[in-house]
């Protein structure tokens, strides 16, 4: 009896999630497949790699020690079908997590980018605030974050997606003439992101200023909610250029001239360099690619 990939990499999932439950949910199995590989692990191994107790599984020293040499044999595995450039070979599920404004620009290009580089890939999509998506990245529950910082927690792989601007719009018969100031923007709702969102805050920090003006915000964490309110003449939106490029480009929304607008959203893929397989990594780098040729595409209107 020989030990095979399947049984190190679910040594390394039950080791990383601390559970065979979410270690078979993570691998598209079932709980007893999951504990079967590791016995047959374990025998061939003649040492015992874990201990269960109340559901949860701790590693023996044993374990701990052999699982750095089972990571270096799936990452040399997963260098192999990339030196052999087979990238057929490469299947499994990808667990992605974007934010909305991802959805509203590029994501379509991206999701074809990938398949078309590795088409047994499959994808998992989550659309989430971007508080979230990095929960689940430190949970694992999700391989590749495509969010906008700041960020709470530190990332061992973070590649730079580029910076969007965030811009004043609202319909033709809502938007102000010329250069508005504070007072014409208060006139209308201020339809903005979700509460304890770094973008709510700044805008309710900036109407904050004038006390004397009774402004009305109004969050949302769904953008295309927002984005429809806002097409619907419901009120004044901030909203990230590139989301919103083409409703101006056929006039159903205008650029609002106004002194002031939320800081810069800067966007990364984010990812485990550390435990992740290497096509991750690869993914985070097709990111890269299809942001810049979008950006691209965007100055070219």
């Amino acid at each position: 009896m020989r030990l095979n990939l399947k049984q190190l990499e679910a040594f390394i999932w039950v080791a990383d999630m601390q559970s065979f439950r979410r270690a078979a949910d993570r691998l598209n199995t079932t709980q007893p497949n999951i504990s079967a590989r590791i016995a047959r692990l374990e025998a061939v191994l003649n040492t015992q790699l874990m201990t269960r107790d109340a559901g949860s599984v701790h590693l023996t020293d044993k374990g701990r020690d052999l699982l750095v040499h089972a990571r270096r044999v799936m990452d040399a595995a997963d260098a192999m079908v990339v030196a052999a450039d087979q990238k057929q070979l490469v299947s499994g599920t990808l667990r992605l997590g974007v934010t909305e404004m991802i959805v509203h620009t590029w994501l379509r290009d991206y999701l074809r980018a990938l398949k078309e580089g590795y088409p047994n890939l499959s994808v998992e999509l989550t659309v989430d605030l971007s508080a979230n998506l990095e929960r689940g990245l430190e949970e694992r529950t999700l391989d590749l974050t495509v969010q906008n910082g700041p960020f709470q927690r530190l990332s061992s792989g973070e590649t730079p997606l580029g910076s969007y601007d965030m811009i004043w719009v609202a319909a033709p018969d809502v938007a102000v003439t010329g250069p508005a100031c504070m007072d014409d923007l208060a006139r209308h709702p201020i339809l903005t992101h979700a509460r304890n969102t770094r973008l709510f805050d700044q805008v309710a920090a900036h109407f904050a200023q004038r006390r004397d003006l009774n402004v009305h915000l109004v969050p949302s964490s769904n953008l295309a909610a927002c984005l429809h309110m806002t097409l619907d003449g419901m009120g004044i939106a901030t909203l990230p250029a590139a989301m919103v490029a083409a409703e101006i480009a056929c006039g159903a929304l205008q650029k609002m001239t106004y002194d002031w607008a939320p800081t810069p959203l800067d966007f990364y893929a984010r990812f485990d360099a550390e435990k992740a397989p290497c096509v991750v990594a690869q993914c985070a780098a097709i990111a890269a690619e299809t942001a810049q040729a979008y950006d691209k595409k965007m100055l070219s209107l």
